[in-house]
């Protein structure tokens, strides 16, 4: 009698503790019984919050779903704008359940089967409206449009799954690998041209500052040698009018003084020859009888 009690009591309390079931925080249930979700009165789910709660064990189960806002970060995909062009975009979504039933009904409480449905969603608005804008509205101020405009598409697709988008971001936009090589190339080329067009102009701006500077420089040597030449000229004629006022002061003496500096220049160095006959005038000066005079 006291092992009976002793079952009585074991499976009373295992019977009670699987009527219990707690749902922490950030998370809500649904309670499903023989394969229906658990409605009230009106038809609406019922949904547990965070805590302690009962439930009809043996026939009831319980499916925990996270409340909290989840983040899809969604891989690159191609996207063609209205001028037929493709655009990689990299864009991440923040979305949370708002219908518990809905939600478990669509993608049978999966977050992976949420993700791939949503996805879809997302890159359907995402894909309309880059197809309705030009690379250079994406790029130079209409992408906060084009994000809200993906939201409210998103948005509204994807109330069927019990899922409210809260965000649509797009992170990065991209060329294709094929399109930018050949945008780059031809950028390559077009600053090379105009490269090619400013080494150009200077090389003529040089041309025209060198020649410039040429002339300049001609015509100065030209003003150098012509006051040279005066310079010279006035100096020559000096020199003759002194010479000309020392050999009218006193011929002889300047004679002499001429014959010694010749003798000086002529006897300048001891390999010095000079070949004459002795009795030239060039020796006048050196005969014993003129040196006695």
């Amino acid at each position: 009698m006291k092992n009976f009690t002793i079952a009585i009591i074991v499976i009373i309390g295992f019977i009670f503790v699987s009527a219990l079931f707690v749902v922490p925080e950030g998370q809500r249930a649904i309670v499903i019984q023989f394969g229906k979700i658990q409605r009230d009165a009106e038809q609406n789910v019922v949904v547990y919050e965070p805590g302690l709660h009962f439930k009809l064990p043996f026939i009831e189960t319980v499916r925990k779903l996270d409340a909290r806002v989840q983040t899809l970060d969604d891989a690159q995909d191609r996207f063609v704008t209205a001028e037929k062009k493709d655009l990689l975009v990299d864009s991440y979504v923040k979305w949370r359940i708002n219908d518990f039933g809905a939600y478990f009904l669509a993608t049978g409480g999966n977050i992976a089967q949420a993700e791939v449905l949503l996805k879809q969603y997302i890159n359907n608005g995402l894909r309309t409206e880059f197809g309705t804008r030009t690379i250079q509205e994406i790029v130079s101020g209409e992408r906060a449009e084009l994000m809200q405009g993906a939201l409210q598409q998103a948005g509204a697709a994807s109330r069927e799954l019990g899922i409210e988008v809260v965000d649509v971001r797009v992170k990065q936009i991209n060329l294709p690998q094929e399109v930018s090589s050949s945008i780059f190339a031809r950028m390559e080329a077009e600053r090379h041209a105009v490269a090619r067009e400013h080494r150009s102009r200077g090389m003529e701006e040089a041309e025209i500052i060198r020649a410039d500077v040429d002339a300049r420089v001609t015509v100065m040597v030209a003003d150098a040698e012509r006051n040279s030449r005066t310079v010279r000229g006035d100096g020559d004629a000096l020199a003759a009018n002194v010479y000309a006022e020392a050999y009218n002061k006193n011929a002889e003496f300047f004679s002499f003084v001429r014959s010694m500096e010749a003798y000086r220049k002529s006897f300048n160095s001891k390999d010095d020859v000079l070949v004459v006959q002795p009795d030239n005038e060039f020796f006048k000066y050196m005969k014993s009888d003129q040196v006695q005079n």
